[in-house]
């Protein structure tokens, strides 16, 4: 990019935030003024961005946050839902699936990836691939995510943010239940329930228990069953001891299931006998379709739990934390590609893999008392991350798996063995390793202003191997055929690549009254290079890094019941792990396109952030928030024939945003009304590199609603509930799969949902 085009941009996003910032110096003496009322006044936000609890606004960072109450009222029930509540979030379903901050995220199916957003749940790191560490929305106290590059207070490195779950501590000395049943159509039910028990004057038990489901909303009309099903089920507890004001224990232990069996369906480019089958069989491929024919059962099975210590003791007036956690996560997938019965047609019939990840982590951290002329926090982190995954596909290349007899075709190709090595699967063993230092100083020179300046030390050594093994067919085929390989066997089997990476961050901060701050920073990050294995060759990959610019104010005005905080930012990538689709030889003389990661040389990402909250009068409540994002590849030559520079990055849309509105009345009789409605949009964006036509997703905005009465003298609460109130449909993922065409996936938030429900709190 040239130094005329960076200097313009960083030009317009500073008299954006200027012109934001004009009218505040003039009425921040005014902000000062206004007293809150308890009951009139917004709620005050409390996180945990810098490791101390402190307001959200006193925070120099941009923080997009919802508490556990909020995100109960828009029925969303899944961690990946969080993307229709915030902008400027996204998750990518595909390729690996992932969390997007600001545009920008890595999907790939390659082991040794790190993740460029880091879920973290309880300060606990979830990095397991294929997982996102919570199933379930249950007993949540709030949701942060914290916008652009992360590390030097996190024990994790993330380049494009984190998302920071808090689930609700268990209370001493108080006895509470909980929970909520909701049933809705497609035979949807949500049934949760918490409850929290008191052990004496220095222990409470907390248990959350969730099981949900929904009927699909397509059909495999060979084996007569639903496309797109899917159910969760699972539990967390959480033991709280505090035997003295100067020391607590937390220990913690969750499981969680799921189970879907949302599969890509055909929408075009079908050979024209599968599309004649097809439409034999009454399935008609389109955009709108969520139909199939194959005789194999789409479906993924994910079982995850894990466990965890956190200590914090009183060293003098500093606080010493310790958080020890251990995670074990199994993935199945399978997912045929052929969408006819075998006996017509068939490509990939057989398409199998078993993933186990475990994963032990370690952090600890010290934090000085605040409120002198220094503040510190120091850390250290420690973090392994094992995966295992055994992978089957086996292809026809083309011709019917039975022929009318219902012989079975005697010779299949193994995509995943190799030419002169025994075994029709492939074996991935990938090893994570990190370690670093971390650590903040904030300097206090006067009561208004401060300046942090933060630091990170990171050590990486990952390494992933390819083994190739047999798998007895008749349990997956049901005989014994004869296999070929269609590739060669890689240069190399194993690889390992280690890294060293220093970060840092400069943030200063400047109260302008106090319900008014403006703050800026300045931090660069990391992410570690890997090893890939894609259609057996052997393909390392560099080390990602990014510097990225912010600058905001963050302000509360009229007796704290209007919040309005602003906020602009930049980030330039170097060597961005992209990932883009390549072709393998598919064994019959054709190829299939798989997901291959790679270094990108440059990529942008910069916009403007804005949110808007106002409480005009007592139990009414009015909030917006939205992001424009300019996420573009700045240098990506892929090879002599491909440069995508200049286009978007993927699933990251120009304009997003989100609009609520509450309304929470007692009437005299002591009956109450609730009602809640929000919106949720997104501006056109494309799923697949380079932005090819095919894989446009069209602009579209998702309406949510619900009405609930409580009872007098009752802590009981029923009412309906409205999910995609207006019936918009979207597909989230494109793909074009080989000889079978345009397949797509579809998401049970694009249907609308109907239901009622009932809540108690006693």
């Amino acid at each position: 990019m040239s130094a005329f085009p960076r200097k313009r941009t960083i030009h317009l996003l500073s008299t954006i935030l200027a012109g934001a910032l004009a009218p505040c110096w003039s009425l921040a003496a005014h902000a000062e003024e206004a007293s809150p009322n308890a009951d009139d006044a917004l709620p005050e936000i409390t996180v945990t961005a810098e490791r101390r609890a402190e307001s959200s606004q006193k925070v120099p960072l941009a923080i997009q946050s919802i508490d556990g109450e909020a995100l109960a009222r828009t029925g969303y029930t899944s961690v990946t839902d969080l993307q229709y509540t915030m902008p400027g979030v996204q998750y990518d379903p595909t390729q690996g699936a992932a969390f997007q901050i600001r545009g920008v995220g890595s999907t790939s199916f390659d082991f040794s990836n790190a993740k460029s957003v880091s879920v973290v749940v309880d300060d606990v790191v979830m990095d397991g691939q294929r997982a996102n560490g919570l199933t379930g929305l249950v007993d949540i106290a709030r949701v942060d995510v914290l916008m652009g590059p992360q590390g030097t207070l996190f024990g994790k490195n993330a380049t494009s943010g984190v998302i920071a779950v808090t689930t609700t501590k268990p209370q001493i000395g108080e006895w509470s239940l909980r929970g909520s049943a909701s049933f809705g159509e497609h035979d949807e039910r949500i049934l949760n329930s918490t409850v929290n028990v008191p052990l004496g004057p220095i222990a409470a038990l907390r248990v959350s228990g969730f099981d949900q489901a929904f009927d699909g909303f397509g059909r495999n009309v060979t084996l007569n069953r639903k496309v797109g099903s899917q159910h969760e089920y699972g539990g967390r507890a959480r033991l709280y001891l505090e035997p003295s004001d100067s020391f607590n224990l937390t220990v913690s232990g969750d499981y969680a299931y799921h189970w879907d069996s949302s599969v890509r369906t055909p929408v075009s480019g079908q050979p024209a006998e599968v599309t004649a089958i097809l439409n034999e069989l009454g399935v008609y491929p389109g955009p709108r379709s969520a139909d199939t024919a194959d005789s194999s059962f789409g479906e993924i099975t994910t079982e995850e739990w894990g466990a965890s210590l956190r200590a914090n003791a009183k060293i003098g007036d500093h606080d010493l934390t310790s958080i020890t956690a251990y995670r074990v996560t199994g993935y199945d997938n399978s997912t045929p590609a052929s969408l006819t019965p075998y006996d017509r047609y068939a490509y990939i019939p057989f398409n199998l893999g078993q993933l186990d990840t475990d994963k032990f982590s370690q952090e600890i951290h010290l934090a000085s008392p605040t409120g002198g002329f220094v503040e510190y926090l120091v850390g250290a982190f420690y973090n392994r991350l094992h995966a295992r995954q055994t992978q089957l596909q086996w292809s026809t290349g083309g011709q019917p798996l039975y022929n009318a007899a219902g012989t079975p075709l005697p010779t299949l190709i193994a995509l995943t063995g190799a030419i002169g090595e025994d075994g029709n699967a492939s074996l991935f063993d990938a090893v994570n390793e990190t370690m670093a230092a971390f650590g903040q100083l904030k300097f206090n020179f006067t009561p208004r202003l401060s300046l942090a300046l933060g630091a990170r030390y990171t050590h990486d050594n990952n390494s992933q191997s390819l083994d190739y093994v047999t798998i007895n067919p008749v349990s997956v085929a049901g005989y014994t055929p004869n296999f070929v390989a269609s590739s060669a066997a890689p240069a190399f089997d194993f690889g390992r690549v280690k890294g060293d990476n220093f970060s840092f961050r400069i943030a200063p901060q400047y109260q302008l009254a106090d319900n008014v701050m403006v703050y800026a920073s300045y931090s660069t990050g990391y992410k570690p290079a890997g090893i890939a294995f894609v259609g057996n060759k052997y393909a390392p990959y560099a080390d990602e890094t990014v510097k990225a610019w912010e600058a905001g104010i963050k302000s509360e005005w009229f007796g704290r019941r209007l919040r309005f905080n602003l906020d602009a930012f930049r980030s330039d990538f170097k060597d961005f792990q992209a990932t883009i689709l390549t072709q393998i030889p598919d064994g019959s003389g054709g190829l299939i396109n798989a997901t291959v990661i790679g270094n990108a040389g440059g990529l942008r990402t910069q916009g403007i952030e804005g949110s808007l909250v106002v409480q005009p009068m007592r139990g009414l409540q009015l909030s917006g928030a939205v992001t424009y994002t300019d996420a573009k590849f700045t240098d990506y030559v892929y090879n002599a024939t491909t440069n995508y520079t200049g286009t978007r990055l993927t699933n990251s849309p120009e304009w997003s945003g989100t609009a609520s509105i509450d309304y929470d009345h007692e009437f005299g009789s002591g009956m109450g009304l609730r009602a809640h409605a929000d919106y949720a949009y997104r501006s056109e964006y494309w799923t697949v590199v380079g932005q090819p036509a095919y894989s446009n997703v069209p602009g579209y905005g998702l309406v949510n609603g619900r009405v609930s009465v409580t009872l007098p003298n009752s802590r009981v609460e029923v009412g309906v509930y409205a999910r995609n109130l207006f019936d918009k449909y979207f597909s989230t993922g494109w793909q074009q799969y080989g000889v079978l065409g345009l397949l797509h996936y579809t998401s049970p938030n694009a249907r609308r949902t109907v239901g009622g429900f009932v809540n108690f709190d006693f």
